[in-house]
């Protein structure tokens, strides 16, 4: 288990992560203490733990709202796909009724052949 020592509003905190980890943990204090200093600067001083309690409600309301996009991509998505299989459904149907189509040409092209050649037609 790595250590790292982070900061948040100017103290300092020791605290244990998965190795590898360090530089994760360590961007992530900084994005926190990023919201303490800007509630810090915009209510004064406050008190730590009301400080930290805001800017902890201000992380899970970007949470939420990232939650909500990320719901509203998804359902897209599904739309999406949804209508890509409908359009390839449709196209494979189409393919199939061109193939049969120019099936039915060619067949009545060779026999109007046939018949110019003075052939007869074998069925």
């Amino acid at each position: 288990m790595a250590q790292v020592t982070v900061t948040i509003d100017g103290k300092a905190y020791r605290m244990a992560c998965d190795e590898g980890q360090e530089e994760h943990l360590i961007s992530l204090a900084s994005r926190f203490d990023r919201y303490v200093s800007h509630l810090k600067d915009s209510f004064g001083e406050i008190g730590d733990q009301r400080l930290t309690v805001m800017a902890g409600i201000m992380v899970m309301d970007e949470l939420a709202e990232l939650q909500k996009r990320m719901k509203g991509f998804e359902t897209e998505i599904g739309t999406l796909r949804k209508t890509r299989d409908d359009a390839l459904t449709k196209a494979d149907k189409n393919d199939a009724a061109l193939t049969g189509a120019l099936a039915g040409f060619a067949e009545r092209i060779e026999i109007l052949a046939d018949r110019l050649a003075g052939r007869p037609r074998q069925v």
